[in-house]
């Protein structure tokens, strides 16, 4: 069942409190790296239920008068023409939808900084629609020996090279389409050219996870781990914190790793460095805001067993490995939690498939109602789920129906006959429609329709790997989905 524990509107002011102190810290300039999603982190608000999606692009709101955006592109990133996988397009058009997204909200977007620049056609094309497009475009140059060549990047030679980005207020918000962008090496490139003007300015790290005062082992933490299982990362205690204030702080490896590295080129650029350890440099008030850990560790345990089962489809889709896999399971182990007793959705979908010797979906609704759906002549397990939840939140008997085979009908004739599909049942899409359009004359469906709201948060767990239209309507609807790491058939060949 879904608990709130998680005080959203006390971040939110924490967490802009911290910034602004930030701020007075180095004096005219703060260079905030970015991590994570600004749009729409649905990891945090899994695992910190409570935690609004939107929560970090509503703070920069806030100081929308103090704030300027750079985005960070990896120029290999663009030649490669990488994906983010959560969006399914390149990170080049990815630029594009944050710069779009960014005003959207009246943010300003000063610039775009293509780091490890080397010409070739593809970069050089975005540069230019870029430009044709009036968004300004600066060049990084990759350094030999980055970031441990200190002598080189702090120098005419190194950082020098890069072309400095005129920027002009008080807080530089630096983001990326994905990680390995280049965002602390843009941070700190400008803030070396900025030392050569005389002028006075700072770097800090906005990133959530791991929340440096909750434990090493606290499920919320190794969720994160979980999160980053393809990238290996492990979340650690923070020996410099520990040496510095006799106080434990969690951080994670890469952090921890190349924070000497980091001190070493502030101290080359500033004279000193002014953080003394890499939990210093972070700016995160999450762990403040818990107060119900109960319903915090529940959500979290409940995530991890997500990405577990989201590890093992992407094994059978040929995207994930074994390691990753196994970091996950010893994640499960550290926690003693099983998929069985902590995702009831999950033992019911097994038991109706077994039943039915056919695909079949669970849905667990906010109150902790257990709705299951199987396959038939007129509807997919999803839809046939999603349809019974709906119903039970609206309260609507089971036996009374709210779309009408005569609306069906014509919907299967029209992807059977018309548009060539193979399968008549509906998608959960189509079902939404159905719903739709029945609502105009049907009380029951008019009932049903208004309470699909109700649904955001529930549980749900298929016994097949779903395709991306039932998986992206889940999705949307604010369902949190996990499959079997099967398909319905033994095709070769999946549309997903």
């Amino acid at each position: 069942m879904f608990k709130i524990g998680f005080d959203n509107e006390k971040y939110l002011k924490l967490q802009s409190q911290k910034i602004k102190e930030r701020i007075s810290l180095f004096g005219e300039r703060l260079y905030l790296e970015f991590g994570g999603k600004i749009f729409d982190d649905f990891h945090a608000s899994r695992v910190l239920p409570g935690f609004a999606p939107d929560s970090k692009i509503k703070m920069l709101v806030e100081l929308r008068e103090e704030a300027e955006i750079i985005i960070s592109i990896n120029t290999e990133d663009i030649e490669k023409n990488k994906i983010r996988g959560d969006l399914g397009i390149t990170y080049d058009l990815d630029v594009l939808r944050l710069i779009d997204a960014f005003r959207g909200y009246g943010l300003y977007v000063s610039a775009v900084v293509m780091t490890r620049y080397k010409s070739n056609p593809s970069a050089d094309a975005f540069k230019q629609k870029l430009e044709n497009l009036g968004i300004r475009v600066y060049k990084h140059y990759e350094i030999v020996g980055y970031p441990h060549n200190i002598p080189l990047i702090v120098s005419e030679s190194g950082f020098g090279r890069n072309e400095y980005v005129e920027t002009t207020r008080s807080i530089v918000v630096v983001t990326a389409p994905g990680p390995g962008s280049g965002k602390m090496a843009t941070c700190l490139s400008q803030i070396y050219h900025e030392s050569k003007m005389g002028r006075k300015s700072g770097y800090a790290k906005f990133e959530t996870f791991p929340v440096w005062n909750l434990p090493l082992n606290h499920p919320v933490n190794l969720a994160y781990e979980a999160a980053t299982a393809d990238l290996a990362d492990v979340n650690m205690i923070d020996p410099f914190h520990l040496e510095a204030y006799g106080q434990m702080a969690v951080n994670y490896n890469r952090d921890v790793e190349v924070f000497p590295v980091l001190r070493s080129m502030l101290k080359g650029i500033l004279g000193e460095c002014p953080y003394k350890s890499p939990t210093d440099m972070g700016v995160n008030m999450a762990g403040f805001c818990i107060y119900d850990d109960a319903a915090v560790c529940d959500a979290a345990k409940q995530e991890i067993i997500r990405r577990h089962y989201n590890a093992l489809c992407n094994k059978r889709k040929g995207s994930a490995n074994d390691p990753e896999i196994d970091k996950i399971e010893l994640l499960l182990r550290k926690l003693s939690c099983t998929a069985e007793e902590s995702r009831l959705c999950v033992g019911e979908a097994l038991k109706k498939s077994e039943e039915t010797s056919a695909p079949a979906v669970a849905i667990e609704l906010d109150d902790g109602r257990i709705f299951t759906g199987k396959t038939s002549s007129l509807l997919g397990a999803s839809s046939a789920a999603l349809l019974n939840a709906i119903k039970a939140a609206a309260g609507i008997p089971d036996e009374i129906n709210v779309i009408s085979p005569e609306v069906i009908e014509p919907i299967q004739k029209l992807k059977t006959e018309y548009l060539g599909n193979h399968n008549p049942r509906l998608h959960t899409d189509e079902v939404l429609v159905a719903l739709s359009v029945s609502a105009a004359n049907n009380p029951y469906a008019k009932r049903a329709f208004e309470a699909i709201p109700l649904l955001k948060y529930a549980e749900v767990h298929s016994t097949v790997i779903l395709s991306q239209v039932d998986a992206g309507t889940f999705r949307k609807l604010g369902m949190n989905l996990s499959c079997e790491p099967y398909y319905q058939t033994k095709k070769l060949f999946h549309y997903n």
